[in-house]
């Protein structure tokens, strides 16, 4: 709980005059000017700067004015910090001598300079950030961060910016606050005591903003894709950016979802005001959205200041995976730059250019697979460049920094759909993958897969249009037995579903399914059946979901003859689950989609002996005919009516 108990000012620059006049008389060798502070920064000096909208702008302005007015009071600072948000004029060539950047995440700012040479990059992961202080790893000699106004009792709070600026101002020899009426007071572990502060530089300026990106119409079918996996009281996690902000809105409709994240956006607050997140289904941090740092619009920090259900704590234990595990169903949600073919993602480099920073990543995703029912999702867009690069590549850049290993990632989404990567094997993954990528180059991943072995060498793919995935013929059905089973098309990627199908299938059910007896499903029999040509056939799969697993329950096709306006039909049902209407369910969605295509009906080989189907044949409302060479009926099945 924060201390104090009065409402505090926020955005009342009289107010906050008052209560800093009280600490003025009562500290008054805090209140001294910038040249007094600045001269206490030495040769070599390591120098701490708050992150992102938390950065004090005034005060980094001032130091620069404070070299420039004295360019030879130190030499080779080094100034660390974890992002800024553009504003880094230490980077800038005519200050080289005085600073060296040092970033643990490389923003806009610090891009060209890390890339150049001038400027340092420091790989790691937010949690162990802070520990690298507390270890005096790196030490820090001045800290400068912004604050609150003290309230009554001293305390002041580091409100949109906690991540790792408690750890450097716990550890560093010198700590000087710019006091700003504009920062929101936050609850949770925020606070300093103004005892701790050695200078104390009043400024009130409006916080740097992030404010979120309208989504394009790929970021709301990615986020559409996403919404899928999260289940209403799960918990999430979602990092920043516009593809983020459009995931966070594809989930307006869930309720009781909870929050464990290290960046509270606008798009959390939004879902909180609307009831959406009320975190009543977390188990730790009960009733509140647990965070580390904020990037967003002044709506955003007015949202949170002083608000009982918002907490900010330091990295070390938001991004604690051990402590993220504690929430059960936690849904990591993250992005990447690249992800090759087996499941490697990189987010802080593309090859050797160096881009972002490893951040959160890894300490959420390896905390969703440690959570109870959690899941660590990738969510990409499937190209870069307006379109002329895939995201999804057979291998990483040479250079590129594997932020995410092969085995960190549970889900991938992108606008083309979903990969669950978990337990798959390489030949697995990389038809998942080439599955969701962009179909201009799907051909191209196909060819890379072969040549580097990651698939069968003769693995079947039907290019553009006529293979591309129908996602709108997704449906579910209850039958007459209350069972409910989801029919949708086969796909590139169920031939192993398949393959475990058809081997559970009793030897009279094969025989009645082929009319001969079969002791092998072969992979290219299989690939036969999960590689088509949807504009000439179509397969259907009758599936349950046990967990996170796809059970086939029935396959159910139909082919398109050449010279005739009759589709050849046939399906099967697994044995455990016959009599139990799934047959009558694929033959009435067979013969929807059958008429859709401009067939006049269906023509079917069936043992005479096979009852069932025939029976099933007959009440589907079909103008029969048949022939017979007395074990076989070759059966002609034209539509009529409406249909069911």
């Amino acid at each position: 709980m924060a201390p104090g108990d009065e409402a505090e000012p926020f955005h009342n620059p009289e107010a906050c005059d008052a209560r800093l006049c009280d600490f003025r008389q009562k500290y008054p060798d805090k209140f001294v000017s910038e040249e007094s502070v600045f001269s206490r920064i030495h040769p070599g000096a390591r120098i701490f700067l708050g992150t992102g909208c938390g950065e004090p702008q005034y005060l980094v302005s001032a130091l620069m004015k404070f070299v420039e007015g004295h360019p030879a009071a130190f030499f080779d600072a080094e100034v660390l910090q974890v992002w800024t948000l553009g504003v880094a004029p230490y980077t800038e060539p005519r200050f080289a001598c005085n600073f060296r950047s040092n970033s643990f995440f490389i923003g806009q700012g610090t891009r060209a300079p890390v890339n150049d040479g001038t400027a340092d990059y420091t790989p790691m992961f937010m949690s162990r950030v802070p520990a690298l202080f507390h270890r005096k790893l790196v030490p820090v000699d001045i800290a400068l961060v912004q604050t609150t106004p003290p309230d009554s009792r001293g305390h002041m709070s580091l409100g949109v910016s906690v991540d790792i600026v408690k750890a450097a101002v716990e550890n560093a020899s010198l700590v000087v606050a710019q006091v700003n009426c504009h920062m929101p007071r936050v609850h949770g572990d925020t606070f300093i005591r103004v005892q701790d502060v050695d200078y104390v530089v009043p400024r009130n300026e409006p916080l740097l903003e992030y404010p979120s990106e309208a989504p394009d119409a790929v970021a709301l079918r990615i986020g559409k894709q996403v919404a899928r996996l999260v289940a209403d009281g799960d918990t999430i996690q979602v990092g920043y950016g516009g593809l983020p902000d459009a995931i966070l809105s594809a989930f307006r409709d869930k309720k009781h979802l909870g929050v464990h994240t290290e960046l509270f956006t606008d798009g959390i607050a939004d879902l909180m005001r609307r009831g959406v997140v009320d975190n009543t289904r977390k188990r730790i941090e009960h009733e509140k959205s647990l965070a580390t740092f904020c990037m967003g619009r002044r709506s955003t920090y007015e949202y949170i200041h002083d608000n009982p259900a918002v907490e900010f704590k330091p990295a070390e234990y938001v991004n604690n995976p051990l402590v993220i595990a504690q929430n059960p169903n936690l849904c990591a949600i993250n992005t990447a730059l690249e992800i090759d073919l087996t499941g490697q993602a990189t987010a802080d480099s593309l090859g050797t250019t160096f881009f972002s920073g490893i951040g959160g990543h890894a300490d959420f995703m390896r905390g969703a697979a440690l959570s109870p029912g959690g899941k660590a999702i990738l969510a990409i867009r499937s190209t870069a460049s307006g379109g002329q690069v895939s995201r999804i590549v057979p291998t990483l850049k040479g250079g590129a920094g594997v932020t995410l290993t092969r085995g960190d990632i549970h889900y991938v989404v992108t606008e083309y759909g979903i990969a669950y990567l978990h337990g798959k094997n390489v030949r697995e993954r990389a038809l998942d993958l080439i599955a969701i990528a962009h179909p201009r180059f799907r051909p191209w991943l196909i060819e890379e897969a072969r040549r580097l072995n990651l698939i069968y060498r003769d693995q079947a793919f039907i290019p553009g249009k006529r293979g591309e995935y129908p996602e709108h013929l997704e449906t579910s059905r209850t039958t007459r037995t209350d069972l409910v089973v989801g029919l949708r098309p086969v796909k590139l990627t169920d031939e192993p579903l398949l393959k475990d199908f058809f081997y559970s299938l009793s030897e009279n059910t094969l025989y009645r399914r082929f009319i001969q007896m079969r002791k092998e499903i072969p992979h290219e029999w299989l690939q036969n059946l999960s590689v088509i040509d949807y504009t000439r056939e179509m397969v259907i799969l009758a599936t349950l979901r046990e967990e996170e697993r796809e059970l086939v329950v029935g396959v159910g096709q139909f082919a398109i003859g050449e010279h005739s306006n009759y589709g050849e039909v046939a399906f099967v049902v697994r044995d455990a689950y016959q009599n139990r209407g799934i047959g009558w369910e694929l033959l009435s969605y067979l013969t929807l989609l059958a008429r859709k295509s401009g067939l006049a009906g269906f023509t079917a080989e069936v043992l005479v002996e096979n009852l069932p189907m025939m029976h099933l044949f007959e009440k589907s409302n079909f103008d029969i005919h048949r022939k017979t060479d007395g074990s076989v009926y070759d059966l002609r099945m034209g539509f009529r009516g409406e249909g069911r």
